[in-house]
């Protein structure tokens, strides 16, 4: 029995899915074997005395300078990647290109000699182990793979191998083999012991009589290195022991350690036989995990198994949208659409005047497809709004995970404040970022809203809905039912294609998530209890309502508002404040609704589209009051706007209004400007591509500096800073009088840099503020020109450069690879002839890859002695490139600093730049939305519900998981809707959610605007 219940609980059926690794088993592998070869070089760094190591340090400040100058760029270029793991794209490519360019500096330096580390010999083997360990490989993959289709391997084998694996196995097993030859060299020693005196050498280290020996070789370093090198990583014997491998191996050098030493060496040489046992290792490992259908060993049961699988389960959610991408393929197409919507659309084409066309009219105002009136005959109602969702799914998920809580809890002093679900969602427009497309909406803005309410088990969502609303199983009209619903109202992205995408996932289908949607159109009128309305207005781009929506809403007004209702009116855009922002005035159709027709009916004007949330009041007078509220809340999920620029926003309509609530504070929105300066390359390193250019660009007519002699022979440090910025500004004077590429880029950028100055200030103001942040780039480019070249120069005087020409490393690595591998037999020829050439090429251009600075300076001299005139066009195109290598390096950390502390600026000193300079930061902290209570005695009750901090990492909601569902119920009846919690239960939400504002708007009476009070939480 018990074996039984065994196999009933361990289904092998289901083993091999269980053990399926998600990467190839040998990608696993690398891993360990990466941090043995870490653990390797760490011992073998400290095994030198330190006062050994002091001695051999360069004492010469130039070149520690130079050293630190260099580290420094390669620093602050690879930060922004620096425990990260990123998908493999620029991220991986910027890690990759760091590491051959920082080598191929590095070894041409001499300070690294001086401390007995020769780069050239390690680079140039591990470029040779490297290629040969490809091809070996490669061979033996295509062998296997031929067994495996004609049927002599398991056919569980049949899975490829990725190339990348290969690539990265063969690195570590490079870089083990360097590690080695580094401290034990490539040595065939050969010794006059017995051989059981050999072979019992590293274990006397562990007798009793040899104790001191032990303690003495821990004190003395290099005594227990050369016990490791000679015992346990001695060659395995001499090719007489193996006749057949003898034309096959390459041998060791020629060491003695006694006598006996005559004649040449046939001992194998131990870096191949190091290299030789991790090929072996490799191959025997693959073919037994690919031939048993991977590791069978220690099997999990199923239920271990699922249950394992959900603590690893974690939601896919989208990074915030990096807006300042020099390689985002949906920036460019946002900018497209933009063009296209603007120059076709708006004007021409207007999907509203279709919406018009195609809506039902019945008796006269009724209009089906845009009045609901299903909520009018409540007792009450609690709704909420948001807007500005579909960014980053951290923040979106957190904001719909607090909609679709049943009752948020909230203390306030000695009481618990409870406030319930809505039964309706208003939600204010830009539904997804960049534009709208089908994978932004069903990522951005679908995604994370079906996480925290799911939509019903029968939906489908590839369901279009063409008889809206489209009620579940049971309900016989809208009233009737009892969940959520969302209303939806378009954005300015949301009008970037058209409104096509908006019209096909909101007009036609039911469910966001657990909400259902009934509307059919991009505007609406909702009828809600105590004489309360809600006005849903479609700006599309220009910030007004077309012809046909005013007369619906114009004509809703005459026919069923009452004179003592009240009006909520939503809109995308906040014109109040971005009308009083850019000195301009828009909404003229919906300016004349609100003043002309309601006439002190619009109790509350709500809006999104910036990212902030603001609540503007009236300021009691005998003038009328068109709009008592003014209230911006546009935290739905979107990156933060600032607030402290909007502060001295005063007027509407002749009224007076002051700022009764601001989030995030006004001190805060100032402070968190400073991240330009600190973190602008880090949130956007995508940004190199376009940076590094501009400045190479702007810097290419100057290269080279031949005569620099002035700099380097001053005595004095500030006579080499006066002639290192005397230099800067001749170059810049010759940028103006000579050059035409630096010239011609120069002045592009001006006019893109006055051009990019919102027309808020004065036209001088634009122009004086691009010529200062075009004048900075300019300076910094040239400094960072003129740092490049003094390291050049440096290095040509002192024979570190322009010594050998082209293929050097290739060249001395065949001066010395018979010297220190020695090839009796032939092998390397015989490789040669077997690939056609194509092994040793492979190598030469590889080692010439790293050779890039002594390219630039071989060419530079030729330059600096003959004029540009001698060279070729290949000439050009190879220095010019080469050059670009290392300037892009220097230049992307320094083009980041230089703007962000521009945008830093703008933002704080003179107010302008709102957007470009919060859009940088990407900061999905601070989001919030409003619930709303009309209450039974038809007041409107607001509060304002926000987080400081969203989570990062989120895990199975474990109450979720337990809770029953039954397939027909509906998911806004379960006591816990959303899937995922925070992995931290101090930083979830519903555990760090307050209210940062509260007010209370009063009810209408005897044709009284009314009154209103409120306070404000802090």
């Amino acid at each position: 029995m018990g074996s039984d219940r065994l196999l009933d609980t361990l289904r092998m059926e289901r083993v091999r899915t269980i053990f399926t690794h998600t990467y190839p088993y040998p990608h696993e592998h690398s891993r360990h074997a990466i941090i043995a070869v870490v653990v390797g070089c760490l011992f073998f760094i400290s095994s030198d005395n330190m006062h050994t190591l002091v001695e051999k340090l360069d004492k010469n400040v130039k070149w520690w300078s130079m050293y630190a100058c260099l580290l420094g760029f390669f620093y602050f270029f690879s930060s922004p990647f620096l425990g990260k793991t990123i998908k493999p794209s620029y991220s991986n490519f910027s890690r990759w290109y760091i590491a051959w360019i920082l080598v191929a500096a590095l070894y041409h330096l001499p300070s690294f000699q001086s401390m007995g580390v020769d780069l050239r010999m390690n680079l140039s083997l591990f470029l040779t182990i490297y290629v040969s360990s490809i091809l070996f490989l490669l061979v033996f993959h295509i062998v296997f793979l031929g067994l495996w289709y004609v049927g002599l391997v398991s056919r569980v084998a049949g899975k490829r191998p990725e190339i990348l694996t290969i690539l990265q196995n063969c690195a570590v097993l490079s870089i083990a083999c360097c590690v080695f030859y580094s401290h034990c060299g490539n040595r065939a020693i050969l010794r006059d012991r017995p051989l059981a005196r050999r072979n019992s050498g590293w274990f006397s280290l562990w007798k009793k009589e040899e104790r001191n020996t032990w303690l003495a070789s821990l004190v003395r370093m290099n005594e227990l290195k050369d016990r490791f090198c000679s015992s346990w990583f001695a060659p395995v014997g001499s090719a007489s022991d193996y006749p057949l491998l003898s034309k096959w191996v390459i041998y060791g050098e020629l060491g003695c350690n006694g006598s006996g030493c005559a004649g040449s060496s046939d001992e194998i040489s131990p870096i191949y036989s190091l290299w030789a046992t991790f090929i072996g290792l490799y191959i025997a490992n693959y073919v037994v995990e690919r031939s048993t259908g991977w590791a069978l060993s220690h099997p999990l049961s199923v239920q271990e198994y699922e249950k394992s699988k959900k603590k690893q389960m974690k939601p896919d959610f989208l990074d915030m949208v990096p807006w300042y991408s020099g390689t985002s393929a949906d920036l460019f197409k946002t900018v497209f659409d933009l063009l296209v919507s603007v120059t076709v659309f708006v004007g021409r084409f207007d999907m509203r005047m279709m919406q018009a066309a195609m809506t039902k009219v019945e008796n006269g105002a009724q209009q089906g497809d845009l009045l609901y009136d299903h909520f009018s005959e409540k007792e009450d109602l609690w709704f909420d709004f948001m807007a500005d969702t579909g960014d980053g799914g951290n923040s979106s998920y957190t904001v719909a995970r607090l909609l679709a809580k049943p009752s948020i809890q909230l203390t306030r002093g000695d009481s618990v404040l409870s406030l319930p679900r809505g039964n309706l969602l208003l939600i204010g427009g830009d539904l997804a970022y960049p534009n709208p497309s089908a994978f932004t909406y069903e990522k951005r803005l679908f995604c994370p809203f079906e996480y925290a309410l799911q939509p019903p088990s029968w939906y489908k969502p590839e369901h279009i809905s063409v008889n809206k609303p489209e009620l579940p199983v049971g309900v016989s009209e809208l009233k009737q039912y009892d969940g959520p619903q969302c209303f939806v109202i378009p954005g300015n992205h949301d009008w970037f294609d058209g409104l096509h995408t908006f019209m096909r996932y909101i007009c036609h289908k039911s469910w966001l998530g657990g909400w259902f949607m009934p509307q059919k159109k991009s505007y609406f009128a909702l009828q809600l209890p105590k004489r309360w309305w809600v006005f849903g207005l479609d700006l599309a781009l220009h910030n007004d309502i077309d012809v046909y929506q005013f007369k619906f809403f114009s004509e809703l007004i005459k026919e069923k508002v009452g004179d003592n209702d009240s009006v909520i009116i939503m809109t995308h855009e906040p014109n109040w404040l971005l009308d009083w922002y850019w000195n301009s005035v828009s909404g003229k159709n919906v300016s004349h609704l609100i003043c002309d027709y309601l006439k002190g009916r619009c109790k509350l004007q709500i809006a999104g589209d910036l990212h902030h949330y603001m609540r503007h009041s009236y300021v009691p007078s005998d003038r009328p009051v068109h709009v008592q509220h003014l209230l911006v809340n546009g935290c739905g999920g979107a990156f933060l706007h600032p607030t402290h620029v909007f502060s001295n926003f005063k007027e509407l309509y002749g009224t007076n209004y002051e700022t009764k609530a601001a989030y995030p504070s006004l001190e805060d929105s100032s402070r968190i400007a400073l991240g330009n300066i600190l973190k602008f390359r880090k949130k956007n390193w995508q940004f190199d591509f376009i940076g590094g250019i501009i400045y190479f660009v702007l810097s290419f007519s100057t290269f080279p500096q031949c005569k620099l002699d002035h700099i380097l022979q001053h005595d004095t440090f500030s006579g080499h800073l006066w002639s290192f910025f005397g230099t800067v500004w001749n170059a810049f004077m010759y940028v103006l009088e000579h050059s035409y590429v630096s010239l011609a880029g120069l002045v592009v950028l001006l006019i893109v840099a006055i051009v990019f100055v919102p027309p808020k200030v004065s036209r001088k103001k634009q122009a004086i503020i691009g010529i200062l942040h075009v004048s900075s780039h300019l300076a910094a480019a040239l400094i960072l020109m003129l740092l490049l070249e003094l390291g050049v120069e440096t290095c040509i005087r002192h024979n570190l450069l322009a010594t050998s020409g082209y293929h050097t490393l290739y060249q001395w690595y065949r001066s010395v690879e018979s010297e220190h591998f020695p090839d009796p037999t032939g092998l390397r020829s015989r490789i040669e002839q077997w690939t056609f050439g194509l092994y040793p090429a492979c190598i030469k251009y590889l080692m010439s890859a790293f050779d890039v600075p002594e390219v630039m300076a071989v060419t530079r001299s030729n330059i600096c002695k003959n004029g540009t005139e001698s060279l070729s066009r290949g000439g050009a195109v190879i220095y010019y490139a080469s050059v670009f290598l290392y300037f892009w390096v220097f230049s992307t950390p320094v083009v980041s600093l230089v703007f962000g502390s521009y945008l830093y600026i703008c933002i704080n000193w003179f107010h302008i730049h709102f957007d470009e300079a919060f859009s940088s930061l990407r900061i999905a902290n601070y989001k919030a939305f409003t619930r709303f209570h009309i209450n039974k005695d038809g007041n409107l009750e607001v509060f304002t519900l926000a987080v400081d901090k969203i989570p990062k990492e989120w895990k199975l909601d474990s109450q979720w998981d337990a809770e029953p569902k039954q397939p027909q119920q509906m998911s806004h009846h379960r006591r816990f809707p959303s899937k995922w919690r925070a992995v931290t239960s101090q930083q979830d939400p519903l555990n760090t959610v307050k209210i940062v504002d509260h007010f209370v708007i009063q009810q209408t009476e005897n044709s009284d605007i009314g009154a209103s009070k409120g306070s404000v939480i802090r």
